[in-house]
């Protein structure tokens, strides 16, 4: 019988080097996509997944990220005493119950598979999800829900992928795919930063992992990999051959927020699909329209 994902990893550890000098006292997962920091979205996306319990492997200068996931006592207090209800509910829709939430430190920055190695005390013996905040997702169905209904199903390691061109494969993890069948492929290696001419695929990993015990296992080993970091696609390749793996091409669109770009993006999507902004946010790009024109030409 499958054991069911209960526990979810958010490595925000990171220092958020792109996004200064916005990030130089502000968590960049502390960000707002319009009205809603990165790291909210991705707990929504656990929480509808079914996610129970949820790990923030942080660092130094993160605090913010504690206090939002609290009770704000003194503007939960203002907001009632002024009769903003709305404005109220708002701030508690963030609140994780007492008991759902554990914070661990990354003491150094040594890649992705050492900050979710640092909650292995917590996450313990069992399956567990890991989501990136910088990959915000839009979809209809939360990605994370999509990947559950399929690991349902099929078991073992499965991480969200999607089809990147052909010169940037060196900027992703990348699956060696032995067989596809509809949006699931089935993969007997990955590689991470593959230079184009050695890509196995251009299928590539985004921030959203359904992980079995046996990549903390071998995150245990501590090895170092592309760039000196304990990659994380690399304990996952090692138990290819004793856990299944597969790659889902997930529904939905996904926003690079760790690159300016992508975040930019993300901001007009996400504006134009609220009710309460999508017009406004649209007759704002009209207006720029032209001016985006000539600065394309």
């Amino acid at each position: 019988m499958k054991r069911p994902i209960r526990k979810a990893v958010f490595p925000v550890g990171g220092l958020g080097t792109r996004f200064l000098p916005a990030t130089k006292a502000m968590p960049k997962e502390m960000l707002p996509v319009v009205d809603k920091p990165l790291i909210e979205y991705a707990v929504e996306e656990a929480k509808a997944a079914g996610i129970e319990e949820f790990v923030f492997v942080t660092g130094r200068g993160k605090s913010a990220i504690e206090d939002h996931f609290d009770h704000s006592w003194e503007l939960e207090t203002s907001l009632y005493q002024r009769g903003k209800t709305e404005l109220l509910e708002a701030s508690r829709a963030s609140l994780l119950k007492p008991g759902q939430v554990a914070y661990t430190r990354q003491q150094e920055p040594l890649g992705l598979g050492h900050a979710v190695w640092c909650a292995r005390r917590i996450v313990g013996d069992e399956p567990f999800a890991v989501l990136l905040a910088d990959d915000l997702v839009m979809a209809d169905e939360p990605c994370l829900s999509q990947m559950v209904e399929v690991y349902n199903e099929t078991g073992g390691n499965i991480v969200a992928v999607m089809d990147v061109p052909e010169d940037q494969t060196d900027r992703y993890g990348i699956l060696d795919v032995v067989s596809e069948e509809g949006r699931l492929a089935k993969a007997k290696g990955l590689v991470e930063k593959p230079k184009p001419a050695e890509a196995p695929s251009t299928l590539s990993i985004i921030g959203r992992y359904i992980l079995q015990p046996e990549v903390m296992r071998e995150l245990d080993r501590q090895d170092t990999g592309a760039g000196g970091e304990i990659q994380l696609t690399d304990a996952m390749s090692r138990t290819i051959e004793s856990v299944p793996f597969h790659g889902l091409r997930f529904d939905g669109q996904r926003f690079d927020c760790g690159s300016k770009e992508g975040f930019l993006e993300a901001q007009i999507a996400f504006a134009l699909q609220r009710e309460d902004l999508g017009e406004a946010m649209a007759d704002i790009l009209s207006r720029y329209g032209e001016s985006a024109r000539l600065v394309a030409s």
